[in-house]
């Protein structure tokens, strides 16, 4: 691919955005509309997280799948088609008679978003080849997350009081519709020079897995965590888990290719990216019902409310980019994880919903950390690894996202539906009594110390992942790709 102009590039990483906006915007506006959700359709907690956990779940089980076929049949040609099934997924999800139907459109905007982020991550990293110059690029698309997350919030609340939940759907088809014309016009062709065979059996692996595990937490506080269908998913998730990693090092061209993990920097922006995203879905997803339900705001304004969080993510995204670039990795998962963590201890030991400024400072801290920690986890995996490999790489660390946003969602939700039946009975724009939000309170510092915990897991990584020997990982790993050796030989080599 020959050298495009600065505007050019400017251009195409405006249209990459776009994509990510469709994505991101699409979640913070359900999460507000939830309430509105559960009392039309008749959904329980279970149904809540499943219209969130159905896209995150089939997004997350074939990005990797869209990573590779973009990288064989052409990254524009795979972003285009992703387009316009999540555009059409969006206006059937505005339709949806009933929840099964709209869990059904969900999944379908998945296909299509599966096609959008890693696609354009990989267009991202083969237009910005100087690496301080992409490190930028990467922290102005994190900060997309954060205009979503401020706007989400806002435009959500306004749509679902003016006009009602199905409209937040709207919003997707002009920009879809925007996007794939700018793309047709701007975006250039690439694909890898020697694209990966298809990987069927790994695919349908990673779809048991996931689904299984995600239903097991979803369904065990209404059918028990000794009900058999919930043991034979948590087995079936076990061997389904073992069965893909001793399949999948055994292929010359597998679905996920271990010799990424080699590389000691993309292992922690892999678990990073899985706590980060893990304590997002539970953090929005518990405040929602909290704000909702517990405190009875409306939906506009239990979206002012996550406004102080959606801003420092705005705020701090693109500084974490340009952090990145300067400083590398550390400084920014540093702070992240810092953060993080003091967000959950705040909310867990001290009751920081008990008091209006107590929340506001939550709130800051979280989106503190989570503006933070966008740009190393994407950099990192993306950064020191054969260009020809960029879509797979990017499809892996959004996989891994999308996995922790299942996970958070459906253990943070599990944790509520156990112990606070009585406070998410609440009714919506009523606050709940007392007693019902003490319940709330208390089923809730549980999903605190898992929050907190994730906080705690990302400082960690942040330290022991970014040093001189972890880079000298990365190396190899890189290594491993230019000599082509088969994954099964991988192992007996890598010693860094």
């Amino acid at each position: 691919m020959r050298e495009l102009s600065h505007r050019r590039r400017m251009l195409v990483l405006a249209i990459c955005c776009m994509s990510l906006l469709l994505v991101s915007l699409d979640n913070t506006v359900l999460n507000v509309a939830l309430p509105s959700i559960r009392s039309d359709l008749h959904a329980s907690v279970s149904g809540m997280q499943w219209t969130i956990d159905a896209y995150t779940l089939v997004l997350a089980a074939l990005l990797m799948l869209s990573g590779s076929t973009a990288d064989r049949v052409g990254r524009k040609r795979t972003f285009q088609t992703g387009l316009v099934i999540f555009t059409l997924g969006s206006g059937l999800c505005s339709l949806a008679p009933n929840l099964e139907a709209l869990v059904i459109f969900r999944m379908v905007q998945a296909i299509g978003g599966s096609m959008l982020n890693p696609v354009a991550m990989s267009i991202i990293t083969n237009v910005f080849t100087e690496p301080r110059e992409r490190a930028r690029a990467i922290g102005a698309w994190g900060g997309v997350v954060g205009i979503s997350m401020a706007a989400g919030p806002i435009v959500g609340g306004l749509l679902v009081e003016s006009i009602g939940w199905r409209s937040i759907f709207w919003i997707n088809l002009p920009v879809g519709l925007a996007a794939l014309l700018l793309t047709a016009r701007y975006v250039p062709e690439s694909r890898a020079p020697k694209p990966r065979r298809a990987d069927p059996i790994g695919q349908l692996l990673v779809i048991a897995v996931l689904g299984t595990l995600t239903y097991a937490i979803i369904e065990a506080p209404d059918r028990g965590w000794d009900s058999p269908l919930i043991a034979t998913c948590a087995g079936i998730a076990a061997v389904g888990l073992l069965t893909l990693i001793r399949y999948e090092r055994r292929r010359e061209e597998p679905l996920i290719d271990v010799r990424f993990f080699h590389s000691v920097p993309f292992s922690g922006a892999t678990v990073v990216a899985v706590c980060a995203f893990a304590a997002l879905g539970g953090y929005l997803f518990m405040n929602t019902l909290y704000l909702q339900d517990v405190r009875g705001l409306n939906a506009l304004h239990a979206g002012l409310w996550m406004l102080p969080m959606a801003f420092m993510c705005f705020v701090c995204a693109p500084l974490s980019g340009r952090l990145v670039g300067a400083r590398g990795p550390r400084p920014s998962m540093l702070v992240a994880g810092v953060a993080i963590t003091a967000s959950g201890v705040l909310f867990a030991v001290f009751d920081a919903q008990a008091s209006d400024a107590g929340l506001l400072i939550g709130y800051v801290l979280f989106g503190l950390g989570f503006g933070m920690v966008n740009a190393p986890i994407t950099n990192t995996a993306v950064s020191g690894m054969p260009r020809t490999q960029a879509g797979v790489a990017a499809a892996v660390a959004s996989t891994s996202r999308q996995v922790g946003q299942s996970l958070g969602v459906a253990v943070i939700g599990a944790v509520l539906a156990a112990g606070a039946a009585s406070a998410a009975a609440g009714g919506m724009g009523h606050a709940a009594s007392p007693a019902a939000a003490a319940s709330f309170v208390d089923a809730a510092r549980p999903a605190w110390w898992i929050i907190a915990a994730c906080g705690a897991v990302i400082l960690l990584l942040g330290l022991v992942t970014t040093g001189h020997w972890a880079e000298k990982t990365t190396r190899h790993a890189a290594a491993l790709f230019e000599e082509g050796a088969p994954t099964g030989q991988t192992s007996a080599n890598a010693k860094a």
